[in-house]
């Protein structure tokens, strides 16, 4: 019994200890309310503070007044802007572009110039200035948040995207541009990157060779650069880089003075071999390149939208030695002075030049690619190889993609033209006809990029849930095309996984490779088709043919049918179908219905092989 009173007794004062320890608790805890409600004078009431989740703007919380005993709730708008705009300059980007879409208070807080000056200092450190545009600091901050460089090879085990070293120091990524051996890199801020090859360890001990992994600044100041416009890397021994330097004064003048300059780069080691300055008087904004080595000519756009030439021998940079070169007005420029080029693209025998109106004028310096693309040789002058030859076009041009003996253009409404030589199927026609003039590509719309190559064109475009997706078309030999070694006629999606921001696509013989970057305030502009044009056939004059024959599809149907009874097995008759449902006139989204199913199909087959292999994430 006295064992037992004790033991009650101890847990009387257990139970005493433990009220009082609560209550010290609740005093601490009472305290430092009232202390919060002294500084900030935000509620009097002693039941708590809480605050209001949802925007007073957008009216009262359901089922706030019947909430009794938690205090009145108080708004977010009462709580200093500063201090709001702080908070939420923590959040990841995605976070905050999602929650300035909840209400009207949070769209006008999200979309602040000092949260986004907050976030662009936390993104890049070293970022000294905002940069230019109406939103300078937001767009600063998306273009750092954005800006990616990634590739997939086509060889080797492991075929699936990676990304490359991104350098502290560049401020998003305008272009990209791969050499034989490593990539360059221009920013926002014309400084030029030069991301190395290299070997390195990896996790678990191995030595590897990695793709662009490491990185220096090549050189500042640069505005533009181009190497050999051919598709093969090998052929890309030297850079050329378009920027401005500050020259002393000379004699008799007061202060330096910015010229413009072109300086000329090893690409294995980034050693500067040559260098050449313009009169402060000429500013130019683009360089191409065109012709062999020993004949490189140099073609310079300037601000005013003129084109001067100058030619240089590649095969005597390496000498120590001055050069003498004369610069000249190109003849387009000088035949056609009213002319305002905005845009110059080039191979190694052909030039294309785009004008502020929207007009294509061409330059074609050899007979076979002028056969290929034009079908003949009528106008071909052999003397005279600098003649620009005007393209007849229904809209206005807004860019364009050139390869070797085919070339690719978008206009304003956002449809895509071809036109060249077709026996790869690169023109993504559905046939392997060659054709003289630009045709339209009737089942693909409003691009984002567009990519021509030796045999093959890419397209990258973009869905209505703004996910984008890679369509090539052409030889598919070296796997340049995923997931459809054997090629296609028409443009079919490939099995690549596309960053969101993805915005232009370069392809060689080893990679893929597509640079991510987002510019708020430079994007294309579609306008839409007007109605009189959306209904009815199309114009005879792009190579789009006559109107459809029915007589003449049931023909084509028939034709394909007996094609497929001529294949011996199954397997045989599946190609021949995805084949076939390649070159039918189709949209994107059709075609690639037709082609999971047959995949379908020829998995639930036994004995049958699968189709193409996913790919990898």
């Amino acid at each position: 019994m006295v064992w037992e009173r004790q033991q009650e007794r101890g847990g009387r004062g257990a139970r005493r200890e433990g009220r009082s320890r609560d209550g010290a608790v609740k005093m601490v805890r009472r305290s430092r309310r009232r202390r919060l409600q002294k500084f900030t004078g935000l509620c009097r009431q002693e039941e708590g503070l809480r605050v209001k989740r949802s925007c007073p703007s957008c009216g009262p919380e359901p089922g706030g007044e019947e909430k009794k005993g938690r205090g009145n709730p108080i708004s977010v708008q009462l709580f200093p802007p500063e201090l709001v705009e702080h908070i939420i300059s923590f959040l990841p980007v995605r976070d905050v572009v999602a929650l300035g879409q909840t209400c009207h208070y949070f769209h006008e807080v999200c979309d602040a110039e000092g949260v986004w000056r907050r976030i662009c200092r936390r993104l890049s450190p070293r970022l000294r200035e905002q940069g230019s545009g109406v939103r300078p600091w937001k767009r600063a901050a998306i273009l750092n948040y954005t800006k990616g460089l990634y590739f997939q090879a086509f060889g080797g085990r492991r075929r699936c995207l990676s990304k490359s070293v991104a350098p502290l120091l560049a401020h998003g990524y305008r272009r990209f541009l791969p050499t034989k051996d490593h990539v360059f890199i221009l920013d926002y801020t014309g400084t030029l990157f030069f991301l190395k090859n290299a070997l390195v360890s990896s996790t678990l001990g191995q030595i590897q060779w990695k793709r662009a992994c490491r990185y220096v600044v090549l050189c500042r100041g640069a505005k533009d650069f181009a190497s050999d416009p051919r598709c093969d890397t090998v052929y890309r021994k030297y850079l050329y880089v378009l920027a401005t330097r500050e020259q002393p004064a000379v004699v008799g003048t007061t202060g330096s003075r910015a010229c413009d300059c072109v300086e000329v780069y090893l690409q294995s080691s980034g050693q500067r071999v040559f260098k050449m300055t313009f009169h402060h008087s000429m500013s130019f904004k683009q360089i191409v390149l065109v012709g062999q080595e020993n004949q490189r000519a140099l073609l310079l756009l300037t601000e005013e939208g003129k084109i001067y030439s100058l030619v240089v021998n590649e095969t005597q940079l390496d000498q120590p030695r001055s050069y003498t070169v004369q610069l000249a007005l190109r003849k387009v420029s000088r035949c056609l002075p009213h002319l305002c080029v905005t845009r110059m693209a080039s191979n190694q025998s052909s030039t294309l030049y785009i004008t502020d109106q929207g007009g294509v004028y061409f330059e074609v310096h050899t007979p076979g690619v002028y056969r290929d693309l034009f079908g003949t040789l009528q106008a071909f002058d052999p003397l005279d190889q600098q003649m620009p030859l005007a393209l007849s076009l229904p809209a206005k041009i807004l860019f364009c993609a050139l390869g070797y003996n085919h070339l690719g253009l978008v206009d304003e409404f956002g449809r895509i033209f071809m036109q060249g030589n077709n026996r790869y199927g690169q023109l993504g026609t559905g046939d392997k006809m060659d054709r003289g003039e630009p045709t339209q590509v009737h089942y693909l719309q409003r691009p984002i990029a567009l990519w021509c190559g030796l045999n093959h064109s890419l397209v990258l475009s973009q869905g209505s849930d703004f996910s984008k997706e890679l369509l090539g078309c052409g030889c598919g030999a070296g796997g340049r095309l995923p997931g459809w070694p054997k090629g296609s006629a028409s443009f079919v999606k490939l099995h690549v996984k596309v960053p969101l921001c993805a915005c232009s696509l370069c392809s060689t013989r080893e990679c893929l490779y597509m640079l991510s970057s987002h510019d708020i305030e430079h994007h294309p502009t579609y306008r839409d088709l007007p109605a009189s044009r959306v209904v009815g056939t199309p114009e005879p004059g792009l190579g789009a043919g006559a109107p459809q024959d029915p007589g003449g599809a049931a023909r084509a149907c028939e034709e394909y049918l007996s094609q497929i009874h001529s294949c011996s097995t199954l397997q045989d008759r599946m190609e021949k179908m995805k084949e076939i449902v390649g070159w039918m006139p189709l949209m994107a989204a059709q075609k690639d219905f037709f082609w999971e199913a047959l995949d379908m199909l020829q998995r639930a087959a036994g004995g049958v092989g699968p189709g193409p292999s996913t790919p990898e994430s």
